[in-house]
């Protein structure tokens, strides 16, 4: 149920997969402003969620809104227009662009220069241009690559090509991000920098919706953790509660629940 509090909906989404049942009936709802922590064992459907919001593959049942407009088969593009955006498990880069040029191309749909525009070379064009070289500085600057905008992607470490592709997402500016495992091929210190940029994008008023496999960092950052086990919601709730539940427990360590039927 959709109501004024509510940025994301998902009601009752199922999908299937030649016969697996990859998604059962997934029910819950993110407050705007919120950073939601979306955690489960391996195969356990959080991949499939993100394709699911993202448009990359529609659900076979259920609903999914955006704030309060179904989205279940529009195309990619036109949730990047709406105000969702992504980053990937596996970095997604233009490895032979640089790094200025890869945010640009995370701004496509804020722009209104066509083939004819950029032939012609308009003063309309040019200031579009000089603006978008602007912003993808500026948040280049706010994840803290502002120095390397003119190398090429390929050259920077993981961890950088992963605040890269972050930039590039919020180039698109969305008003949903999701984040599938930001802090892979982080250091200690990079994943505190991480943490601290994730927040300040909340700051932004952006909602956060997470995948990330370092749990002190989801524990400490998320306001409610979400929990999947083969496909199905298992628990709901804050970070302490979800910590402590006997489901999650199970799901992650085997351990038998105590209303386990034996």
């Amino acid at each position: 149920m959709t109501s004024d509090n509510t940025i994301l909906d998902i009601e009752t989404a199922s999908i299937s997969f030649g016969g697996v049942r990859a998604l059962i009936d997934i029910n819950f709802s993110l407050a705007p402003g919120s950073i939601t922590g979306l955690i489960g064992p391996n195969g356990a459907g959080k991949t499939t969620l993100f394709n699911l919001v993202t448009g990359i593959i529609p659900p076979d049942s259920g609903r999914i809104l955006f704030m309060g407009q179904p989205i279940g088969k529009k195309p990619v593009h036109e949730l990047v227009r709406m105000g969702i955006a992504r980053t990937f498990q596996n970095v997604e880069l233009f490895s032979s662009m640089s790094v200025l040029e890869n945010v640009q191309v995370g701004m496509h749909t804020r722009t209104s220069c066509g083939i004819f525009g950029s032939a012609l070379r308009t003063p309309g064009i040019v200031r579009e241009e000089n603006r978008s070289l602007e912003k993808a500085a500026q948040l280049l600057e706010f994840v803290g690559l502002g120095e390397h905008a003119k190398r090429r992607s390929a050259d920077l470490p993981l961890g950088w090509q992963r605040l890269l592709e972050l930039a590039r997402a919020m180039a698109s500016e969305p008003q949903l991000l999701l984040l599938d495992e930001p802090a892979a091929g982080l250091n200690t210190n990079e994943t505190d920098m991480l943490g601290d940029l994730i927040e300040s994008i909340r700051g932004r008023g952006v909602t956060v919706l997470l995948v990330e496999h370092d749990m002190a960092l989801t524990m400490k950052l998320c306001d409610r953790i979400i929990v999947l086990d083969r496909g199905r919601l298992i628990a709901d709730g804050p970070p302490r509660s979800v910590q402590d539940d006997e489901a999650v427990m199970a799901a992650y360590l085997g351990k038998p629940r105590n209303d386990a039927k034996t």
